[in-house]
């Protein structure tokens, strides 16, 4: 069985490329890190690490995230995709 725990190459750009979709999210909310912290009960590092890339997220916290956003997964999914364009 493979190892789950150790981070390939695609999935630490995947986690870059959410870390962007959230951030942009953020800034069309017009909130900083600090508020969305404050909305989501969260340390404010948690989030800048989570926005670089450098921290994996969890499916339970992505939704935190949308919903302390006022967002959506297709929001979301834009937002991806406008991350992965060069």
């Amino acid at each position: 069985m493979a190892d789950d725990s150790r981070s390939t190459p695609d999935a630490e750009q995947d986690q870059v490329i959410l870390g962007q979709a959230l951030r942009e999210l953020r800034d069309r909310a017009g909130i900083t890190q600090g508020e969305l912290a404050a909305r989501m009960g969260i340390d404010l590092t948690y989030i800048s690490r989570i926005e670089r890339g450098k921290r994996g997220v969890r499916w339970h916290t992505v939704l935190r995230f949308l919903a302390a956003l006022d967002s959506d997964l297709h929001e979301l999914a834009e937002a991806v995709d406008t991350a992965t364009k060069p």
